[in-house]
């Protein structure tokens, strides 16, 4: 699958501020991001630094009182979809240094506020099927509303609510995810047929010693996401934070399938 994307992003601050952007899609064993061009107008002095987890880049910008960039890059995935019926849970004591601050709480999502509500709904299953069965649930049972939520929204939130956008959705499987014991980390990603069309969100589970990326709202599937960042949750892979007051004058994404 060969995705085309296109990101424009404008805004206005009162006074210059510093920038921290993450916008531009990784390359790695699964995806190959080519003819990628960022441009800011005016142009603004910027210097690139690793994603979180070494994976991705992110660009600390100086944006002065007019803020503006473009992004476009062709991105080819090769990821093969996933079964998650067939893919089992390691033991939590067998899980790799790396990989276990993914069971941890984090800002957004508090695992403990689901001990007792996952075992009550899907103690009958384990490893992929319960990540399959708890995503399902999760799309069938949210109402996707983009006022049901704010930057400090937690899972709980809303799980309370059963609504959200996508990084909501994102949360609270995540958080599921680590109150059974398996780890699971934010993804900031890029995918088609995302309605409305913007910056995406879904999460990637360890299972069976490699991450498996699930989209809980069901909008995306394994081998058409162009992975971003990722981190603890969305906190770690914003795709922009802002030391400053900034204005939004005009967003778009644009994925689209290529032929």
């Amino acid at each position: 699958m060969i995705l085309s994307i296109q990101t424009h992003l404008s805004y206005s601050t009162p006074q210059p501020c510093d920038v921290l952007l993450q916008i531009e899609a990784a390359s790695d064993a699964t995806q190959l991001c080519e003819a990628a061009k960022l441009e800011f107008t005016p142009p603004a002095p910027h210097r690139q630094i690793s994603g979180e987890e070494n994976y991705g880049t992110r660009q600390w910008v100086q944006a002065g009182t007019r803020f503006e960039c473009t992004y476009e890059a062709r991105v080819t995935i090769t990821r093969p979809p996933v079964n998650f019926q067939t893919l089992q849970e390691s033991p939590v004591a067998q899980t790799p240094s790396d990989v276990t601050k993914f069971l941890m709480p984090s800002r957004y999502c508090h695992p403990e506020a689901f001990f007792d509500v996952v075992p009550s709904q899907f103690g009958g299953l384990s490893g992929g099927t319960r990540i399959a069965a708890m995503s399902d649930w999760i799309m069938q049972t949210f109402t996707y509303d983009a006022s049901a939520s704010t930057a400090a929204t937690t899972a709980i939130d809303s799980y309370d609510k059963r609504a959200g956008v996508c990084r909501d959705y994102a949360h609270v499987l995540i958080a599921m995810a680590r109150a059974s014991g398996i780890p699971a980390r934010f993804v900031s990603a890029y995918a088609p047929d995302v309605q409305p069309q913007d910056f995406h969100a879904v999460l990637e589970v360890y299972l069976e010693d490699a991450w498996h990326l699930i989209d809980p709202t069901g909008m995306s599937l394994a081998p058409e996401i162009a992975r971003i960042g990722v981190g603890r949750d969305a906190a770690d892979v914003s795709f922009m934070t802002s030391y400053g007051l900034m204005v939004l004058k005009e967003q778009t994404v644009s994925v689209t399938r290529c032929t």
